[in-house]
This record gives C-alpha cells, structure tokens and sequence, in this order.
C-alpha cells in the first residue's frame, strides 16, 4: 500500500517580501536575513524577480560595513573553499577591475613566482571591451585554463606561479548573481561588486591579496572617487577575513602598454618578461609585484633585476609548459591588418582607453556575451602613444582581424580617440599608480 501522506512543508524563517522592504526603507539587514536571502536565492526559493529588486535597492540605499562582510561571508559560504596550507611556500595573489590592455597578470604572477612564492592566480574570461586573462593565454598552442585541484596544488609546488580558470564551486551564489546584476542595471552598486570579487577571492584561500583598482575611461570605474571607494571596500573586506589586503589606485585613461587584443597582448608580456617592453606596463608590472611580495614576507625584492636577468622569463616558460601550452610555438597573427593615419602634424596629448577598447572587442578580441567565441590573433596595435609625435600620414594605430567585415565598425570606434596638440606641446608625466591604500 502506497503511504499518501504529504510530506511536511518547510517553512523558511524569513521572507523575501520582508528583506526587500527593509532595504528599500534605507534600513541596515540583520546577519540572519542576509545569510538566509543569498541561501534562498542559491536554493531558487528566493525568485530571481525579488533578487533584482533587492539588488536594486542595494544598489540605491547601499550597505554598512558589517552587511558587506555579512554579505561577503554568506557567499562563501554557499560553496567550497580552496585550502594552500600544505604548501611549503607563502601565497600571495593579485586582482584587477579590468581594463584596455592590461595583460599585467601575465608577466607578473610568473615574476612574483620567481621569487619562491606561490601565485594561485584564477582568472576569467573577458566580455565587453575588458579582455580576459584566459583568451590571452589561450591563444598559446596547446595552454588549457582547466585545471584539476591536484593539478593545480603540483603546478604551485614544483613552478610556483599558476593561471587558470577558478572551479564552479567557488562562490556559486555569486555567479547567480552577477549573472541576474548584468541584466537589471545594477552591476556598478559597490557593495555587490566588492562582495562578489571578494567572496571568490577569499574563497581561493590566499593568505595575501593585492588589488589593481582601475580609474578612467577605459575602467569600469571611470569616477575616481567610485574607484577609491571600491578600493576602500574591497581592502575591508579581506582586512575582516583575515585577508592581508592592500590596493593600488590606477589609471586607465589610456590603454595600458601597446596591444589590446588576445596573442598580441601575450606578445608584448614577452617582451616585458626579456627584459623590455613598454614602461608603462613594466611599471605597474614591478608595483605590484613588489606589493604582492612584501604581503608574502620578501622584503626589498629587485623586481626589475628578476626581469633583466631571465628568471621570470624562466618561471613563465615552466608555468606555460606545465598547462600544455607550446612556449618556442609562433602566436596566431591576423589574415587581415589596415592602418590608421593620422590627418595632421601634432604630439599625441590624449588617447581613449575606451574607443580602442571597443574597437579591438569589435575586431573579434572580446565577446557579446559569456561562452561567445574570440578571435586569438584580432585587437589594436597603438603605434603613437602618449606623448609621441606624429606627421601627417604617419601610422597612428593597425587593426587586427580574421574578419573583414569587422574593420569598418571598428574603425568607427577609434574615431577621435587620438588627441593631438601642437607640435612641440608639452606632455605632463602620465602617473600610473595614483594611490595605495591599506
């Protein structure tokens, strides 16, 4: 005989209904409503239409202090968490807003690495006019992002440095919803951003993290004051967690380095990891490797002599062959280049991070949308940078595509992005790192 009784209804202690209406009243969440409503939500007891709505009056009436870490802290929660204790090594690691050009990760983690100290770097993949850390790498023949746990805790061991993509099972609640944040225009409230780059960062289980928080028109935060904010945020929240976390303010005005595209950023990290490369990025490069060293106990370490004398390029070499990828194989160039020119004589005084961010996401470099495919060899190649002056004619940019029938949109976002002053115009020195904060 079949038994027909129902079984009991669970009965959950709060309401989604009660937790939307605080926040939309300006009213501070309890640690019991914030770690059931990001359970709920994981569970889908929580409906994705009463997520947006709390996510739009945080976005609105924002978060104290102790809810981001609440927050935070119930994210983690809703997953795994990673565990270096075994390693013989300290761990150190490293996070940026994203940017035009900014393929820093790539030099850096095998750099910072070069000095005995392990560097879990988990990265992602791009969307929009930001790149992605894995693209890039992923334009090496052979280099694969997946990484078993035990492949990883090996890479770490006997390399030092890693790059790969972070597992589904850190943070889920934040891949629900950054994904619902992406379509309900509250993507840029601060504390969801923090709490989201956060709780995936804690949950790597690094010991020390040093964050590039980016400002200007090619970031995500353009405001600077949004940005410091941001930073302020993030540098609390590790600090809470027992997290040593400290953040580099810096610009994004103007793309960084020369490249921004996928084999064409890759190629210029190997020419900063020969010792050369643009300044701008070797710059930064050498910042905050110095900070991510000193969080792991290195003190005084002379980057730039680690970069001169081969050893990083050494522990990159070991880092790309440990993931399959064909170190000595030629990178991906593109089926298609035209040049862009300039109109007139002048010395380059601004150049838009955005425009040619867009324009190389429009060459094939970027993405739509997640899962999209990205051309390996398509992106910008700037040849007159700040400060440098130019004729009349003379090559200002080249376009890299597989594609083209791409070239004509991307051509139209570089419209105006190069402004010239008169020749002989004095350029102000370009800061890079604007602020630290701790």
């Amino acid at each position: 005989m079949t038994d027909t009784t129902p079984a009991p209804e669970t009965v959950e202690p709060h309401d989604a209904v009660d937790v939307i209406h605080a926040k939309r009243d300006g009213r501070a969440l309890s640690d019991e409503q914030i770690d059931w409503v990001v359970d709920a939500y994981t569970r889908g007891v929580v409906a994705e239409q009463q997520m947006a709505a709390l996510a739009m009056a945080i976005f609105l009436n924002g978060m104290e202090r102790r809810e981001i870490a609440r927050w935070t802290a119930a994210m983690i929660a809703s997953g795994e968490r990673m565990d270096f204790g075994s390693l013989a090594k300290p761990t150190t690691d490293k996070h940026s807003t994203g940017g035009v050009g900014d393929k820093i990760t790539l030099p850096l983690a095998p750099l910072v690495a070069s000095f005995g100290v392990a560097v879990p770097q988990l990265s992602g993949r791009g969307l929009g006019h930001t790149g992605g850390t894995l693209d890039k790498l992923e334009a090496i023949p052979g280099w694969r992002a997946d990484l078993s746990n035990p492949e990883l805790m090996q890479q770490l061991d006997e390399v030092g440095a890693v790059i790969c993509a972070a597992g589904s099972g850190l943070a889920p609640a934040d891949k629900k919803l950054y994904a619902l944040r992406d379509i309900t225009g509250t993507v840029e409230a601060i504390p969801l951003i923090a709490s989201s780059i956060m709780s995936k960062k804690i949950a790597e289980g690094t010991a020390a993290l040093t964050l590039d928080v980016k400002t200007g028109a090619g970031a995500f935060m353009k405001d600077e004051q949004d940005a410091r904010q941001l930073a302020r945020t993030m540098v609390d929240l590790g600090t809470d967690a027992g997290v040593r976390t400290v953040a580099l303010l810096t610009d994004m005005s103007a793309p960084l380095g020369r490249t921004a595209g996928n084999a064409l950023e890759v190629r210029e990290s190997l020419e900063v990891l020969a010792g050369g490369g643009p300044a701008d990025v070797v710059e930064l490069t050498c910042a905050l490797a110095r900070e991510m060293l000193e969080a792991a106990g290195v003190q005084d370490a002379d980057v730039e002599a680690a970069l001169a004398d081969g050893r990083a390029m050494d522990t990159w070499r070991a880092m790309i062959t440990a993931q399959g990828g064909d170190v000595d194989a030629p990178l991906p160039t593109a089926q298609h280049v035209e040049e862009l020119r300039a109109r007139e004589d002048g010395v380059v005084t601004g150049l838009d991070a955005m425009g040619v961010g867009v324009a190389a996401w429009r060459l094939g470099a970027g993405r739509s949308r997640p899962g999209e495919a990205v051309q390996a060899a398509a992106g910008v190649e700037i040849v007159k940078h700040l400060g440098e002056e130019v004729r009349a004619g003379e090559v200002l940019a080249r376009l890299h595509t597989d594609t083209p029938g791409r070239m004509e949109r991307s051509l139209a976002a570089l419209e105006g992005s190069w402004t010239l002053a008169p020749r002989g115009t004095a350029m102000p020195e370009r800061r890079i790192v604007l602020d630290r904060i701790a």
